[in-house]
């Protein structure tokens, strides 16, 4: 199958965490099990938290340290024919620092928190910034917290901005609680389409390609694991990040924990355990000509979840065929 492996190359967004900790050293370890089978990924970039680091750096001047370390990481995943794409958390419009550590009024964790312009203008700001580190044209977006709907807020966006592929989406995925707003029910059981004015309703004409994160079933018992191993799971199953994410909504939590639903396809923690299992499904639902689409946070990883990765590719990587949607659009 046409296998894309992507990463949202971020801070937290509850305690930020810090750049070595929770973005340098959890990508080069990736990289280190990527390299062994000539492996790229796609990495989404958080680009929102240069451009604010550099608007606070005249108070701040050790923000600039911060920032070369994350500009040199990017040209290096660059070098290593590594593919870089957009990612916008629009709660860095107006984060400060308080006593040392970032803060975020969540009042604009969704882009849709802006006007139409506004995000027009941050779309162009944020992709520019990121052409210009990367050297490589941005053709792709991945919404901040699966944040894209509604649509019409963001469309012309993607028009004024060069954005062609969307890769947001997963079926079924569903969060009305707290500060998201996401409800993909009704997307198609396909593996891409085009649309136009939303995301989930195909388009045989449309201007935009999604092509939707690869998701599987679980029981509720799957997110009692998942706390279970954070708590007592011991080294292996420790973040290598040194934050912690926002919380969900009482709603969403108890959702996860009481109902069957939908989650990614995903190498963070203990969810890479479910990543053979749900490859399999998909070679067996759809044809090699498909997509199996898998989404990762280094900020997330842990020595599980890379060790479960270095598995997965060894016993795969014939027949897997990594792509990026750098080589999508060629």
């Amino acid at each position: 199958m046409n296998t894309y492996i992507t990463l949202d190359y971020e801070l937290f967004f509850g305690k930020s965490g810090t750049v070595e900790k929770s973005i340098q050293e959890p990508t080069q370890k990736l990289l280190d099990v990527l390299n062994k089978y000539n492996a790229k990924a796609v990495f989404f970039v958080d680009i929102g938290y240069l451009i604010r680091c550099k608007e606070l750096e005249v108070i701040y001047p050790n923000l600039k340290k911060d920032v070369l370390k994350v500009k040199n990481q990017i040209k290096t995943l660059v070098e290593q024919g590594h593919d870089i794409q957009l990612h916008i958390h629009s709660h860095w419009e107006d984060a400060y620092i308080e006593n040392g550590e970032w803060k975020f009024p969540m009042e604009h964790y969704r882009l849709h928190s802006f006007t139409e312009q506004e995000c027009v203008s941050i779309f162009k700001k944020y992709k520019n910034y990121l052409e210009e580190i990367s050297g490589q044209e941005v053709v792709a977006f991945r919404a901040g917290g699966w944040c894209i709907q509604p649509f019409n807020k963001l469309k012309h966006a993607f028009l004024e901005s060069g954005i062609t592929i969307d890769s947001t989406v997963f079926k079924n995925g569903k969060n009305v609680h707290g500060s998201h707003f996401y409800n993909f029910e009704n997307t198609p059981d396909t593996t891409e389409w085009n649309f136009t004015d939303d995301p989930c309703v195909p388009e045989d004409n449309g201007k935009f390609k999604e092509i939707p994160i690869s998701s599987y079933r679980v029981s509720l018992l799957f997110f009692w694991k998942l706390i279970f191993y954070k708590k007592f799971g011991g080294k292996a199953h420790q973040q290598i990040g040194d934050g912690y994410a926002v919380k969900n909504g009482l709603g969403q939590k108890l959702r996860l924990l009481f109902k069957n639903s939908n989650t990614v396809v995903s190498i963070d923690g203990y969810k890479t355990s479910y990543l053979q299992k749900a490859y399999n499904h998909y070679k067996h639902k759809f044809t090699e000509q498909d997509n199996f689409v898998i989404i990762g946070h280094p900020k997330a990883f842990s020595d599980y979840s890379l060790v479960t990765l270095d598995k997965f590719l060894s016993e795969n990587i014939t027949t897997l065929n990594i792509r990026t949607f750098r080589k999508y659009e060629e």
